[in-house]
């Protein structure tokens, strides 16, 4: 990534080499330790950014600095500017630092090379592992992402799915040049050769294992495996060189995130400037959502700019907190939001709903949460939050409609599926009496039913 002049400037000033005495170019470091370095990178670009902003002067004034045309008297104004509107270009000091620090003498990225197809070297070594222990025993469910340069999206997809039939795994993995974004289940002895996997590979050494997710399951919580490349490995239907990750809202950890939502529920009243966003879909909401949430009633996160666009107002000058499943839609739905510029702050869960519940169980998020899996939903509570469809008594396990060419989701309780409703609605109920061996000429209904004409694709919403 080309560098622009102040970019080239602050580089300068950061002297890489002081940063971590204890790394030489001629060894690569564990992850531990580049992480580290990672971390302690950033603190010093960030400062090294700041102090480019401060106006010289040569009076025993106070300290100033300008940025964007605006005038900062206090250091905290400053810092709080910097880490809202110019994380891109943190993030890109401070990874092109690390490359600069990790980067042998004389190395050339064999990434590079088109021809390359044999990934064997990145298969890890099963000899000492048998058969049965890859197909058999205790599983596991791993949820992961990680935003980064892939040169060969080819050569990757080619290489997961080489690792993954070798370990026996089943999930779904997107790949794009913006990253990778996968969940897969097998065995914990297959899913621990796959954590090591990723993690020796060049392309992902900023991951750590704590970005893997992880829920009781197994292999067959997926029907198959399915590795693709794509052009965004979340869906959200925005070019992602228009509207980059790394625009993404400031990060929380669980616990920052729940002391501000802590705030947010018990002074609901005096937290007016506040909106907890929760930008899931609303079948995912529906079963599991944070006290007091704005939930937008939306069916795919595709819709989610245009849910952004059409409720523009409802953002003004709002301090926004954004959670998902893993947190990856918040790290383009946070980004696509900031690019607005109408809110005041945009926050996100760091790990999503699936950390946060891993600290905090009985905290403020209630209910099931959705995964896209054959499981539909995991519990980490007891509270059902959501009834069946047809009788209104508490219900959250949801199966797919009966309707042969409808794909929705249903709320049926075992009672009312007793009584054979078992579609997603009344409409498509009677379409599945009548028409239950599926259209004549072979070809599939397109989907419609009443739950989607009901429902408008870009709801206008209020607080």
């Amino acid at each position: 990534m080309a560098c622009d002049s102040f970019t080239e400037s602050v580089l300068v000033h950061l002297d890489v080499e002081s940063f971590g005495p204890e790394v030489h170019k001629e060894h690569k470091p564990d992850f531990s330790t580049t992480r580290k370095l990672y971390s302690y990178i950033k603190k010093k670009t960030f400062a090294t950014f700041v102090a480019s902003k401060k106006v010289p002067s040569c009076k025993n004034t106070t300290d100033l600095w300008q940025c964007c045309g605006k005038s900062f008297e206090e250091s905290s104004s400053i810092h709080k500017h910097v880490a809202n509107d110019h994380t891109s270009e943190i993030y890109q000091l401070t990874t092109e630092t690390l490359e600069m620090m990790l980067q042998p003498a004389g190395h050339e990225d064999f990434m590079l090379n088109d021809e390359l197809t044999d990934v064997s070297t990145w298969i890890p070594d099963t000899s000492n592992v048998s058969e049965d222990d890859l197909i058999k025993g205790p599983g596991e469910v791993l949820l992961y992402y990680c935003y980064c340069e892939v040169k060969n999206a080819k050569l990757i997809c080619q290489w997961q799915k080489e690792l993954c039939l070798k370990l026996h795994l089943t999930g779904k993995i997107r790949v794009a040049t913006e990253g990778i974004n996968g969940t897969v289940g097998g065995t914990k002895t297959a899913t621990k050769l796959y954590i090591k996997a990723m993690l020796s590979h060049p392309t992902f050494k900023i991951m750590q294992a704590q970005d893997f997710k992880k829920s009781e399951g197994g292999a067959d919580c997926f029907l198959d495996l399915r590795v693709g490349v794509y052009k965004e490995i979340v869906p959200m239907g925005v070019d992602p060189d228009a509207i980059s990750y790394r625009l993404a809202g400031i990060h929380l950890e669980p616990e920052e995130f729940h002391k501000e939502v802590k705030t947010f529920v018990e002074n609901k009243s005096s937290c007016s400037d506040t909106i907890l966003l929760d930008c899931r879909n609303f079948y995912e909401s529906k079963i599991g959502q944070f006290s007091q949430c704005l939930a937008p009633d939306i069916r795919k996160f595709s819709y989610f700019p245009d849910y952004v666009d059409e409720n523009l107002d409802l953002f003004k000058d709002k301090k926004v907190l954004m959670y998902c499943t893993g947190g990856i839609r918040c790290e383009r739905g946070s980004a696509y939001l900031r690019s607005k510029n109408v809110c005041k702050e945009v926050y996100q869960l760091k790990g999503g709903i699936h950390k946060y519940l891993e600290q905090f169980p009985d905290g403020f998020y209630r209910g099931k949460l959705f995964v896209f899996d054959e499981r539909y939903a995991i519990a980490f509570n007891k509270d059902i939050i959501s009834v069946c469809r047809y009788c209104g008594c508490p219900w959250d396990q949801y199966q797919l409609c009966s309707t042969v060419f409808c794909c929705q989701l249903v709320l049926s309780c075992t009672n009312c599926r007793a009584s054979g409703l078992t579609a997603c609605c009344l409409a498509c109920q009677a379409k599945e009496q009548r028409q239950s061996a599926g259209p004549s000429d072979g070809s599939p209904y397109k989907e419609e039913c009443e739950c989607t004409v009901s429902r408008p694709r870009i709801p206008k919403d209020t607080l």
